[in-house]
This record gives C-alpha cells, structure tokens and sequence, in this order.
C-alpha cells in the first residue's frame, strides 16, 4: 500500500489536527502517501483531496478544529453517491481510506469497504456515544470546557441566590451531562437515557432549597426528553425558591485546544489507524479498551447502541444530595 487517504468527518472535535498529524507521520515513516479529503464526504464525491506532507502538519497538534474541515453529506448515504466516492478514489489510486468521526461518519466509512476499498476508522465525537471504544478523540477536552463553565456560573449563582439550568450536547447520549453534573456538584441531572418529570425538578430544588443551599445547578442534554425552554418556563410558572437563569453552551464545547489526555489518545488512535490499514486490517475501528488499543469491527459499532453504566446514575442520584 503506497498512497491512502485520510478525513475529518462530522461533528468537529478537539484532537482531531492531533490524528490527522499522527496519520501522516505515520505514513511518511513507511513510505507511504497520505491525501487529505477535505470537508468529508462533500470533498469526496468532488475528488477535492491533496497531498498532505511533514509541512502541512506541522504546529498543529495542539489546535482545536480540523485543518481538513469537515461537513455532513447526505448523497453518501444513496448508492449512487457511494459509486461516485469509489470512481473518486479509484481515479486518484487511493489504496485505502483513514475516516475520523462519529457513528454517521464511520457507516459511510463501512459502506466504502463493502464497494471494496480499505477502511479504517477513528472515533471521533465528543459526545462519547461510539460503541466500542472506551471513550473518543475530543470527549476529554468538552468535558472540561463544560466543567470550567460549570464552576464560572456557580461562582455568579452563589453571589445571587440562583440557580442555573445548564444545557449541554448529547443528542442520543447523555455521557457528558451526567459527567459535569456528578463532577461539578449539579443539584440535578436530566439525559436521554434517564430524566426527572419537570415535577421532580421542581422538587429537587425545592429540596435542595430547604436543605440550606444558598443556589442550584441543573445540567440537562440536548436529547433530554423535553426542552429546555419548555423546563425553564414549567419552572417559572412554579415560583421554585431560586431565581432562575438559563444557559445553552452550545458549539463553545467542540473548541478549544485539546487536553493533554486527548493528544495523547489521538496520537495514539491516528498512529495505530495508519498502521493497521498498511498492515492489512479491513473494516475496522481502532478502539480504546482499557489501556490497549484494539480493532473493532465497523459492523458492530454501527448497529450497537453505547450505554452509560448505572453506577454512574446511581452516584450522581447519591451525591446531589
């Protein structure tokens, strides 16, 4: 194998430029050329992709973002679209493909290998929802974006008597709601996976009101059952004891620099991708597991569903108090 491609797909997350890097070092280290698609599959289907060296590279491990850019694509789920990717790479003699991204982006990543060309995939997505893997590139550093903006409104919530609703992402994966909320002293948790009644929030804080508490955190994803406007107006028309406050820290969570933790795994993640693809692996995911880094196959991360522990809801149920 001496000329493979690499992108960036979806959902942007801190620790991709780190990958990216890894694959290309990675290759120049086995003779091997390494394209940069850009902006996913949209880049794909126009045959947009060049040469990536040691320059192009260089300086960006520890920028947030992608260099490569990224974007949706809704033909490459059609089989025309399909055929039109394939007649891309065949046109540039692509050998194989690198494709970095969530579950949307790694089903396109397994419809390239049934039309015959080798795939390797890479967890990227801060929502931590990719089963498989331990965790994914980007899931560290979001969570301390969310934490160091957790303790910055607690800090003006305790100054005002207040409490403050909290909405983070998490589309169909609650992890980094739950996460913040156990880490950063929420008085209240709501997910996909598990959610109060509005009722029960009202009495949660009323609880935690009586108990002495001078204010209130409640952290709520993006996928919970109901929105977060609809909870903020159910919990004025309640007169809750606190003076109620709302923020949605929206796309601030995929920015910023990557932590040292996210490095690391995406380092690690692009290095063994490259590696595995020259190797000969086919059809898979390089996956944190414990302190290994295994492959799994593309067939079971895309049709199985990740789950958070009930431990972890249990705890933040147990400490809220």
């Amino acid at each position: 194998m001496k000329r493979v491609a690499v992108m960036t797909s979806g959902g942007d997350a801190p620790g991709m430029n780190a990958a990216l890097r890894a694959v290309v070092r990675t290759g120049l280290a086995n003779d091997v050329e390494v394209y940069g698609i850009r902006q996913a599959y949209t880049g794909l289907l126009n045959g947009d992709m060049s040469l990536l060296t040691s320059r192009e590279v260089s300086g960006i491990l520890q920028r947030g973002g992608t260099i490569l850019q990224t974007a949706r694509n809704e033909e490459m789920k059609t089989p025309l679209g399909q055929r039109k990717a394939l007649r891309r790479l065949e046109e540039n003699n692509i050998e194989g493909v690198v494709v970095i991204g969530g579950d949307g982006s790694l089903r396109g990543a397994m419809a390239l290998q049934k039309l015959g060309i080798p795939v390797i995939g890479v967890p990227g997505s801060i929502d931590n929802d990719i089963w498989g893997t331990d965790t994914s590139i980007g899931v560290d550093t979001a969570l301390n974006t969310i934490l160091d903006a957790l303790d910055r409104l607690r800090d003006t919530a305790t100054s005002h008597n207040r409490g403050f609703i909290i909405e983070v992402m998490g589309r169909n994966c609650g992890y980094l709601a739950l996460m913040s909320a156990i880490l950063g002293g929420a008085e209240v948790v709501i997910t996909p996976e598990q959610a109060p009644t509005m009722e029960e929030v009202v009495k949660q804080l009323e609880d935690a009101y009586v108990r002495g508490k001078s204010h209130a955190i409640a952290v709520i994803a993006e996928g919970a059952p109901y929105k977060t406007h609809d909870l903020m107006q159910y919990l004025e028309a309640h007169n809750v004891s606190f003076e109620m406050r709302l923020t949605i820290l929206g796309h601030i969570q995929r920015g910023g620099n990557p932590t040292a933790f996210d490095r690391l795994l995406a380092t690690r993640m692009g290095t063994a991708a490259l590696e595995r693809l020259i190797a000969g692996e086919n059809g898979v995911m390089v996956a944190l597991q414990g302190r290994k880094m295994a492959s799994v196959p593309l067939e079971e991360v895309t049709t199985q569903i990740r789950e958070i522990g009930d431990d972890y809801f249990r705890m933040a149920h147990i400490l809220s108090r």
